[in-house]
């Protein structure tokens, strides 16, 4: 205890042991867990944060279009489906949100999407899956990264419906690193006595997530991750072409991508910064680069990219030795004030520290695009009405013969 004090003291945090001693002997150990998991290299960042607001020479970047996909897939399936079999792919489902947006409290893979009978969206996800896994002749290892507030909900889900027939010694839970909140002063903020305001540590900390669980262990034959996100329902996870592909390309890394609909489409691009793979926000592209088109017509930016990356696993390894950046955000969040009492901000109060798996793009040097169907892989539901909901995911399903 006495190190305890003296490590806050350094810090400038003692006073979060508020209350301390009126915690049971349970709460007093994860509190002090907690604190001994702090990375304070990333807390101190409140003070002087990365500039990760500036960007380099931006270019196009060359990518696999339909044409050519579809002129070499029966090479790139066939390089594909060999790595697969081979144990040498494995899937990373980023599962760790609530679907608050879409009015449950439950965790957003849990959702019932189904009009007739019930569909889930992990049901979706895990139908894709299995196809893949059919038409190669093997079982593609499948990590499902939770968070804290919805592990165990997700795995009692997974067991009530017999994990969708996906064979249960394939899947891997996993829960996200949480990164402490602080204040506008730098003071960490507490939810409760004896527990910190943490927060998931963002989508870029999948990797550090997975290795620190131990999770891979039990498959140490692979050699490449395919990282997606839970709320695409028609995601083509482990897909060989796709796979196959970026083997053949020599590139580090692969990105599904669909192309922009029109010059101003609210999309994140993949291109090239300083010559090396990047994604950049649509209204980071000026209006001369967002209507520039190539000599084959199409836009010049116009990889619009869908969450769905295929990383090298030795790659990973050498970028996890770096830092990845670290982005400070403004958020509103709620805490025990110095009273006693709970505070639900209406206004910004403090910073969350969190990771993007774009920066980790930008890391593996090399990145190749992807060129899929819009109407055939893209179905994110984000919204309960309206522009990427469940309404209009409904209707991508239908139009892919999925029966409601």
């Amino acid at each position: 205890m006495k190190e305890l004090n003296s490590l806050l003291s350094e810090k400038g945090q003692t006073h979060i042991l508020q209350g301390f001693d009126d915690l049971t002997m349970e709460e007093k150990a994860r509190f002090i867990s907690e604190i001994e998991n702090i990375d304070w290299e990333t807390v101190a960042l409140w003070k002087q944060p990365e500039d990760l607001s500036g960007k380099g020479k931006i270019e196009p970047i060359s990518g696999l279009s339909l044409a050519e996909i579809e002129r070499r897939r029966e090479e790139f399936f066939a390089l594909g489906a060999e790595a697969i079999k081979g144990g040498k792919v494995a899937c990373v489902l980023l599962a760790g949100g609530q679907g608050t947006r879409l009015g449950s409290d439950a965790p957003k893979g849990m959702y019932d999407i189904g009009l007739t009978h019930p569909l889930y969206i992990f049901e979706m996800q895990i139908r894709n899956l299995l196809a893949v896994c059919e038409a190669c002749g093997a079982t593609v290892p499948l990590f499902i990264m939770t968070s804290d507030k919805n592990d165990a909900a997700t795995k009692a889900f997974f067991e009530a419906h017999s994990c969708f027939g996906y064979p249960k010694e394939f899947i891997r839970f996993f829960r996200q690193d949480m990164a402490p909140s602080v204040d506008f002063g730098g003071k960490l903020l507490l939810e409760d006595r004896g527990k910190l305001a943490l927060s998931p540590n963002g989508n870029g900390g999948w990797y550090s997530s997975l290795k620190r669980a131990g999770a891979d262990n039990d498959f140490p034959a692979i050699e490449w991750y395919n990282v997606y996100g839970v709320d695409n329902v028609l995601q083509k996870s482990a897909d060989p072409v796709f796979i196959g592909a970026t083997i053949a390309s020599g590139m580090n890394s692969g990105a599904k991508v669909v192309r922009k609909t029109e010059p101003h489409e609210k999309v994140g691009v993949l291109c090239l910064e300083d010559r090396r793979p990047s994604v950049i926000e649509y209204y980071e592209l000026t209006e001369e680069m967002a209507c520039e088109r190539g000599e084959d017509g199409n836009l010049a930016y116009s990889f619009g990219v869908i969450l769905n990356y295929l990383l090298s696993a030795k790659k990973l390894e050498e970028i996890a030795r770096e830092r990845i950046p670290v982005h400070v955000v403004k958020k509103k969040i709620p805490h025990l004030a110095e009273d006693g009492s709970f505070v639900r901000p209406d206004r910004e109060n403090g910073y969350k520290f969190e990771t993007l798996i774009l920066d980790m793009i930008r890391l593996m040097g090399s990145c190749l695009p992807f060129e899929v169907v819009r109407e055939r892989e893209f179905a994110p539901i984000k919204n309960k009405e309206g522009v990427d909901s469940v309404e209009s995911a409904r209707k991508l399903l239908e139009k892919n013969g999925v029966t409601l």
